[in-house]
């Protein structure tokens, strides 16, 4: 009985050093994911905040592209006025040229004919002067 004895107090003792391992293991376990979830909770608040100024600053992005987009659009607005603006008045100086220059010919047209008439009676004068008839030249 002793030995039944011995042996149920030594059963005892493994099942409280089982118990006390059992406890400290859950303890160990316990004090590690306490320190993991702060850990993470600190990484999700970081993460929180980087993901809001990234977002911030993709906002800013955008807005400037969407105001330089616009003053592009402005600039080549502007830019095709003033090319529309010089087509115009080149067109205009081409035609004024072109009449200027149909308006010279005509008088250079009148000029040669009246300066050929004059010359043309000057010389039927002269060969009147020397009794010739310029019909039988």
């Amino acid at each position: 009985m002793r030995d039944m004895e011995q042996e149920l107090h030594h059963e005892r003792l493994d099942r409280k050093d089982v118990n006390a391992d059992l406890t400290r293991q859950h303890k160990t376990m316990q004090t590690d994911m306490t320190v993991k979830v702060k850990r993470l909770g600190g990484e999700a608040i970081l993460l929180r905040e980087q993901l809001a100024q990234c977002q911030e600053e993709l906002r800013a992005e955008r807005k400037a592209h969407e105001q330089l987009q616009q003053e592009k659009d402005t600039t080549i607005a502007d830019l095709q006025n003033k090319l529309d603006n010089m087509e115009t008045n080149y067109e205009k100086i081409l035609h004024d040229t072109l009449d200027s220059l149909t308006s010279q010919l005509a008088e250079a047209r009148l000029r040669w004919e009246q300066e050929s008439t004059v010359v043309h009676q000057e010389y039927k004068e002269l060969l009147s002067d020397f009794g010739l008839n310029s019909l039988d030249i």
